[in-house]
C-alpha cells in the first residue's frame, strides 16, 4: 500500500515535503536578492568609512560589539545563577512508574545520508531502547539516489520494528525534507529525531513517554541532553565537549525556565505529533531547521522543556569539517532571523515583549558577537602595553573600560565552563575550560564562511562526516531503576 501511494502521488508528496510550513513562516520566499542587496550594501558602507573615517568605524563596531557581548554574558549568568540555585533542573518527581499498557506509540525518524560506517554502530544502540517494541516504530530515511547506505542496508536484516524509506529527489536536498517527507510514514502521537551517530541511553523513550503524560498541552518538545562519546580524542573534542556542556547544562535548561525561546538540536527531539503538524513540521529550505522550529513553538504558544536523558553522539574533531558544521549552523541562524523579522510587528504580537527580546539576542546578538569578536580581540594589545586603533581617539577611562568589559566576558566564560564541567564524567575537562578562548575565534571564521554563503547557496547543506571516532564509542549503561527523574521549565 505504501508503496503504490508514494509511486502515483510522487509528485504531491515531494511538494508537501518541500512546502509543509507556511510561507510566511519558512525562508524559501525570502527574497533574498533585497538580502544580497542589503549585505553588499553594507560592505560597501564599511569599506568607504573605513577608508574616510577608520577610528569611527571601529569605535561604532566596537561598541556595538561590546553591547552585545554585556547582553550574552548577562544571559550566561543569569542561566548559571538558576543552575546554581535549583540545580542542572528543576527537581520533579513523577507520580508513578508507567505500565506498558499505558505508554504512548513512538515513532523515531533517523535521517542517514552516505552512511556507512556508523549503521551498525547506530542499529546496535536502537536495539538496546528499553522500549516496548510492539509500541515502538523507527524510520531510517534515506534519500532515493544515495547508493552508498542503499548498499549498507541491503546487507543488513532490520528486525519488523525498523523500516527504511527513500525520498525520492526533488528541487533541493536537506534533513528537513527528509523529515516532512517521512512524516506522514509515522505511527503513534510521539515523533522523534535521531541523528545516524547517536547512542540514546536505553530508558530514554520511557522517560520521554512519562514527561509528556504529565504535562499539559502547552508541553510540546521534550528536547534531550547530548553529550560526546569521543570527548577525549584531541584538544578540538575536548572544547566542543565543554562548550556542549555549557548549552544543554546550563544555558537551555535556563532559557526554558525564562520561558525564552529554545533554540532546539537537531537530534533527540521529540514532539506530541499532532502539534508537529499543527505547525507544520520542519522548514525544509532552512539549514538550521532545529532552531527554526523552537522559534516557531513560541510563536504558536507552545514550549520546550529539557529532559535530563542523554544521547552519545560524535564530536566533530577535525578543524576544517568543525567550521563547516558551524558555519551551516551560522548561516541557518542568519536566515532563521530574518525569516521572523520580515514582520517584526507580527512577531512582537505573537511572542510578546520579552520573547522578541529573546530572538534578537539568541539570533541577532550570536551572529554579532563572532562577526565582530576580532574587533574586541584587539583589546589584548593595550594588555600587552602595544598600540591600539583608538589610542589617542578616546578617553583613557572609557577605553580601558571597553577593555575592561571584554576581560570580564573571559573570566565569566572560564567560570560558567567550570561551572558545566562540574559532573564527574566531565571534571577531565576542567583543566582545557580555559583554552576557550583559542577555540572560540574559529566560530568567527565561519561565520564569515556562512555568511559569505548566504550570497550565493543559502540553501546549501554542508553535511557533517561520520563515524570518525567509532573506535571510541562505549555503549550507553543500563538504565538504572529510577526514584527521582528532573525536568526543566515545567
Amino acid at each position: 500500500m505504501r508503496s503504490y501511494i508514494t509511486t502515483t502521488e510522487e509528485t504531491a508528496l515531494i511538494h508537501r515535503a518541500e512546502h509543509r510550513v507556511a510561507a510566511r513562516e519558512s525562508c524559501r520566499d525570502l527574497n533574498f536578492k533585497i538580502l544580497h542587496i542589503a549585505l553588499w550594501s553594507l560592505i560597501a558602507v564599511v569599506i568607504l568609512t573605513s577608508a574616510f573615517a577608520p577610528a569611527i568605524t571601529f569605535l561604532t563596531f566596537a561598541l556595538w560589539g561590546t553591547l552585545t557581548l554585556i547582553a550574552n554574558m548577562a544571559l550566561k549568568l543569569t542561566t548559571a545563577i538558576l543552575f546554581l540555585h535549583r540545580g542542572a533542573m528543576a527537581s520533579f518527581k513523577y507520580k508513578n512508574r508507567a505500565t506498558d499498557t499505558a505508554l504512548p506509540k513512538i515513532s523515531i525518524m533517523v535521517p542517514l545520508l552516505k552512511e556507512s560506517a556508523i549503521v551498525s554502530h547506530l542499529l546496535t544502540h536502537l536495539r538496546q531502547l528499553d522500549y516496548p517494541k510492539n509500541l515502538l516504530w523507527v524510520i531510517l530515511v534515506m534519500e532515493r539516489d544515495d547508493i552508498t547506505t542503499a548498499k549498507t542496508l541491503a546487507g543488513t536484516k532490520l528486525p519488523p520494528w525498523i523500516t527504511a524509506i527513500d525520498v525520492p529527489r526533488g528541487t533541493i536536498k536537506t534533513k528537513p525534507r527528509a523529515l516532512n517527507y517521512a512524516l506522514d510514514h509515522c505511527k503513534g502521537s510521539i515523533i522523534g529525531v535521531y541523528d545516524a551517530e547517536d547512542a540514546p541511553e536505553p530508558g530514554q523513550l520511557r522517560k520521554v513517554a512519562r514527561h509528556f503524560a504529565q504535562g499539559d498541552e502547552k508541553r510540546a518538545c521534550v528536547q534531550g541532553t547530548l553529550d560526546f562519546y569521543n570527548a577525549r580524542t584531541n584538544w578540538l573534542s575536548r572544547c566542543f565537549s565543554i562548550e556542549y556542556a555549557t548549552w544543554f547544562r546550563i544555558i537551555l535548561p535556563g532559557l526554558a525556565r525564562l520561558r525564552l525561546p529554545v533554540p532546539l538540536g537537531g537530534t533527540t527531539l521529540f514532539f506530541r505529533r499532532h502539534i508537529l503538524e499543527e505547525l507544520g513540521g520542519w522548514d525544509s529550505h532552512n539549514v538550521t531547521e532545529d532552531a527554526d522550529i523552537g522559534i516557531r513553538l513560541t510563536r504558536f504558544g507552545y514550549h520546550t522543556e529539557l529532559l535530563p536523558t542523554v544521547t552519545l553522539e560524535e564530536a566533530n574533531c577535525r578543524g576544517w569539517p568543525w567550521i563547516r558544521q558551524r558555519s551551516r549552523w551560522l548561516k541557518g541562524y542568519a536566515v532563521t532571523w530574518a525569516v521572523h523579522m520580515r514582520a517584526p510587528k507580527t512577531l512582537l504580537r505573537d511572542m510578546g515583549l520579552w520573547q522578541f527580546f529573546g530572538v534578537q539576542l539568541l539570533f541577532a546578538g550570536t551572529l554579532s558577537q563572532f562577526l565582530l569578536a576580532p574587533l574586541l580581540w584587539t583589546f589584548w594589545l593595550a594588555f600587552l602595553a602595544l598600540p591600539h586603533p583608538l589610542t589617542g581617539f578616546m578617553p583613557n577611562w572609557a577605553f580601558y573600560t571597553l577593555g575592561g568589559i571584554y576581560l570580564m566576558s573571559e573570566v565569566i566564560n572560564i567560570i560558567v565552563g567550570m561551572l558545566a564541567c562540574t559532573q564527574a564524567k566531565h571534571r577531565h575537562l576542567l583543566k582545557w575550560v580555559p583554552s576557550l578562548h583559542f577555540y572560540f575565534p574559529l566560530g568567527s571564521v565561519a561565520a564569515y564562511k556562512g555568511f559569505l554563503e548566504l550570497l550565493y547557496k543559502a540553501f546549501y547543506w554542508d553535511k557533517t562526516a561520520h563515524g570518525i571516532s567509532l573506535a571510541t564509542t562505549p555503549t550507553q549503561p543500563p538504565t538504572k531503576p529510577e526514584r527521582q527523574h528532573h525536568v526543566s521549565g515545567g
